[in-house]
């Protein structure tokens, strides 16, 4: 088992008198060190600047805190470099709007590291047995073959606040498996995830996996499959204030997915922005994979106050919609049953407001399922150094 490293390169204090009572006043430089391997008790990295070594695990019982203001670089010349969140075990990753926690990769080049992955035990339906039951279990994609799932709604995996990935969406051990900016399998609804960023990845900006959690204040920026995507029956219901930004490769603004399964239950999403720059397209020359929104395999949900713009793409007579549904199944079961809900959606453009995957059926949504606003707002989400890279404002164009 590796240990943690940790180098301090200078701490320094100095002594000032500072009036007649001797007052006296102590500075410390924040430390440089290296973060890597199993982390098996409870740690504190202070704030400084680190450097991501290999596949770092926090495990069980275990609750791993970043000072605010760090910077974590991985770097490709490693092999893997990834964060993953065993279940049972925390983080404390709590940064603020001028001090957020980074992590980013040495080459400035996405898919160079895993991302952040957070494994729980909260509720999933990965598919249905023969004899139609649930399957609530699953093998994660992210090539470690991690079994996640179970009955624990209520999973808490930490805290991430004011945290940045940068330049995730690497292939990873098998050599075909992707990792997203953060993957979250089965986590809980106690996981706090507020104010994240995903930049510049080489493929989802966020996934989640089945579980219970809801995630506020996200900005998905530059990732070049779907910035929002779930499977597994996601159940989020407090979600808000989402913002998509997609530039020169892009596949969906949101893909939603429930592996197949009716399920009776949906996640809820108000306040979402999805904008796709001028001349962005789908991740594969030639896909048709460049809608705002798309449903299929029976995904599902509640999503209010949208504003989409600049969804143009078209490859032979295909051309990109606002919200597509995919499939007869998805129709018929989400879109006819009342369980796909778009509430007061603006879609800036030429747009077209629907389309399907299939010539095989008509899409006509309950009326009061399917409503436009002119006055629609999207995404509300405020400024500072949380959502600044290199001094591009990732949300000038908000």
């Amino acid at each position: 088992m590796k240990k943690l490293v940790l180098s301090l390169a200078i701490v320094a204090s100095f002594f000032t008198a500072c009036s007649s009572d001797d007052e006296t006043a102590t500075t410390t430089t924040p430390v440089v060190g290296e973060i890597s391997g199993d982390i098996t008790a409870t740690k504190t990295f202070v704030k400084g600047t680190y450097t991501l070594s290999g596949t770092v695990r926090i495990k069980k019982d275990v609750t791993l805190t970043i000072e605010a203001g760090s910077i974590i670089t991985a770097d490709v010349s490693n092999g893997t470099d990834v964060i993953i969140i065993e279940n049972g075990g925390k983080v404390n990753f709590t940064g603020t709007a001028a001090e957020p926690i980074v992590f980013t990769e040495k080459s400035k080049t996405n898919g160079s590291w895993g991302g952040i992955i957070m494994f729980g035990d909260a509720p999933i339906v990965s598919g249905k047995k023969a004899d139609g039951t649930p399957i609530t279990t699953a093998t994660s994609e992210d090539g470690t073959n991690t079994v996640y799932g179970g009955t624990n709604a209520t999973h808490n995996g930490g805290t991430m606040k004011y945290v940045r990935v940068e330049y995730a969406g690497k292939k990873i051990l098998d050599g075909t498996s992707e990792m997203n900016g953060f993957s979250f399998y089965a986590v809980g609804s106690d996981t706090v995830l507020e104010n994240i960023v995903a930049y510049k990845g080489a493929d989802d900006g966020f996934e989640f996996y089945g579980g219970t959690v809801s995630a506020k204040n996200l900005i998905s920026y530059g990732n070049t499959d779907d910035s929002f995507d779930w499977q597994d029956g996601w159940q989020g219901q407090a979600n808000t204030n989402w913002y998509a930004f997609q530039t020169g490769a892009g596949n969906y603004g949101m893909e939603i997915e429930s592996k197949g399964v009716n399920n009776s239950f949906y996640p809820k999403v108000s306040n979402i922005t999805l904008r796709r720059d001028a001349n962005t397209g789908p991740e594969t020359a030639g896909s048709v994979e460049f809608d705002a929104i798309q449903f299929k395999k029976d995904g599902n949900g509640e999503y209010s106050n949208i504003v989409i713009s600049g969804y143009t793409n078209s490859v032979a007579a295909t051309t990109a919609v606002a919200v597509r549904i995919q499939d007869a199944a998805t129709n018929t079961n989400q879109v006819t049953g009342g369980k796909i809900k778009i509430l007061n959606i603006k879609i800036d453009g030429t747009t077209p407001q629907t389309g399907v995957g299939s010539s095989s059926f008509t899409v006509a949504f309950p009326a009061a399922n399917l409503t436009t606003s002119t006055t629609a707002t999207g995404a509300s989400l405020t400024k500072g150094a949380w959502s600044t890279v290199d001094g591009t404002d990732l949300l000038a164009k908000l």
